[in-house]
């Protein structure tokens, strides 16, 4: 049944924040028939857009819905996220300037533009960009699960509340391009740091305290020792440092991610996000936290969407209902903004490094914009197709989907920002044998079953080691990548020239 007055609130916020997404396409307004407009603004943005872009980026439905579900579901495993984005940020002050000033006074949109001069070799940069494409549908996925879970909370039908999510995104994210997003991000952000504030402040208060709460959450780990845990046990240990390991190293290389800061006006910009980025880590604590309220609360998963539904529960049965419609107006556009990002970005490798590369080289910049804002719709589609047909039990796995293939470009992307030395076949074969093994991780894990795991059993020595199997596939990937680059050095096979070298890579402010 619909709860009225929740909607209500909602669809006001809802619609105000439409209004503002459309007319988004009119701010700083540049041509968006151009690629460079449509799909990174012109690189105008300034350190507060920039740090809110980033942090929509970021901080998405995986944040809000998936990881205090999966808290809620597991216990301790769940706070990886907090050391795992603490020490991303350092990867990002000593990578993201240098990438940002190679992009910019190369005139790169994507990850895999740089790919392709770096190594002179076509045939690497579409492996990144295919392999960027695909890891983050189920990225996109995730976030229009999470606005599916929040909509269908308030008594919306599934099938609605998913069409509502599908259409919405793809028509402000076609019209606006990443000015919508940018605008949308900074509203976002206001609204989910109220609501987290007030949650984690109103909802213990009438729970008793964090000092009841936390009794409650022992005493549930006692009743199910083998399920969830309150404090991490020793066999845990190797899940919880390659989950941590497997997404810092995964997380900036989302072309996402990537788009963001490659929207950004300068260096000094990129490094002041960096440092202005830590500030979503406390916020990260705060959500992850509520996972263990809902423990305490009793609340109980939905039948329909299991533990992802933690969250909207908790707010729907503490907050009255003028803020609960509130709060799943926020949760609702903290998953919108990013799956407009990434949705943009998607559309930039393909019509960079795909249809300019392979199919259109003589294509136009008006082409090149609009097969973008096509393919932008049809990389929607394809997320629908991993909600449809993927597990959802634990909502957080789309995301380590994603991350165990686009972990894969590393070498080439953040290796090669620093060194030439990697021959450019290791480095296809490398990436190939990466994307390989850890699909074969995934699918032998059971990947269309409810109880899939993205965690792997490593035998070594007669020991059994669970890992993140972004972990494994990885190591792999580099040491062929190291391995393999003498060899072809040796048999003198040609490594094309690097159209890079005469760049300027040392970071500085422009």
């Amino acid at each position: 049944m619909m709860n009225w007055e929740m909607l209500s609130v909602f669809i006001v916020v809802f619609v105000g924040v439409t209004v503002v997404a459309f007319r988004a396409a009119r701010w700083r307004q540049g041509d968006l028939n151009r690629l460079q407009e449509w799909g990174l603004a012109g690189r105008r943005f300034g350190t507060i857009v920039t740090w809110c872009l980033l942090g929509g980026d970021i901080y998405t439905a995986y944040t809000l819905i998936a990881l205090p579900g999966f808290i809620f579901a597991v216990g301790a495993l769940g706070f990886y996220a907090i050391p795992y984005a603490t020490l991303a940020y350092i990867l990002f002050l000593f990578i993201m300037p240098k990438f940002w000033t190679v992009a910019r006074h190369c005139g790169y949109v994507t990850p895999a533009d740089f790919v392709r001069e770096r190594f002179d070799s076509p045939t690497l940069a579409l492996l990144v960009a295919i392999t960027g494409i695909l890891a983050v549908m189920p990225y996109i996925a995730l976030q229009m699960f999470g606005m599916e879970v929040v909509i269908a909370q308030m008594g919306v039908p599934m099938e609605i509340s998913l069409i509502i999510a599908f259409v919405y995104l793809a028509a402000y994210t076609y019209i606006g391009g990443i000015g919508a997003p940018a605008i949308i991000a900074i509203v976002k952000d206001v609204c989910i740091w109220l609501v987290v504030v007030v949650a984690v402040i109103y909802i213990p208060i009438k729970l008793g305290g964090f000092g009841a709460i936390f009794q409650q959450v022992h005493a549930h780990a006692l009743k199910s020792p083998k399920v969830f845990q309150d404090v991490l046990p020793s066999a845990r240990y190797s899940t919880y440092g390659s989950l941590i390991i497997g997404s810092v190293l995964s997380i900036f290389l989302y072309p996402h991610i990537l788009t963001g800061v490659l929207s950004a006006n300068s260096a000094k910009v990129v490094r002041r996000s960096s440092v202005l980025l830590l500030a979503y880590t406390f916020l990260l604590a705060l959500v992850a936290l509520l996972g263990f309220v809902a423990v305490a609360d009793g609340i109980q998963p939905s039948l329909v969407y299991g533990i992802n539904s933690a969250l909207p529960e908790l707010f729907a049965k503490e907050f009255p209902g003028w803020f609960a419609g509130f709060s799943f107006a926020a949760l609702a556009i903290g998953a919108l903004a990013p799956a407009a990002i990434m949705s943009i970005a998607a559309a930039n490798l393909f019509s960079r490094n795909v249809y300019r590369e392979f199919i259109y080289r003589s294509c136009t910049e008006r082409q090149e914009a609009t097969t973008a804002k096509i393919v932008s719709l049809v990389v929607k589609f394809g997320a629908l197709a991993f909600i449809l047909l993927g597990p959802t039990t634990l909502a957080i796995n789309l995301q380590h989907v994603g991350n165990v293939w686009i972990i894969q470009t590393l070498p080439p992307v953040f290796l090669g920002l620093y060194t030439n030395w990697f021959h450019r076949r290791a480095l296809i074969l490398g990436l190939l044998s990466g994307l390989f093994i850890s699909t074969w991780m995934l699918f032998a894990q059971n990947l269309l079953s409810p109880s899939w795991s993205p965690v792997v059993s490593i035998s070594f020595m007669n020991i059994q080691i669970p890992l993140y199997a972004a972990v494994p596939s990885l190591i792999v990937n580099v040491v062929l990548c190291v391995g393999l680059t003498p060899v072809f050095r040796m048999l003198g096979v040609s490594n094309g020239r690097d159209y890079t070298s005469l760049t300027e890579f040392e970071t500085r402010a422009v």
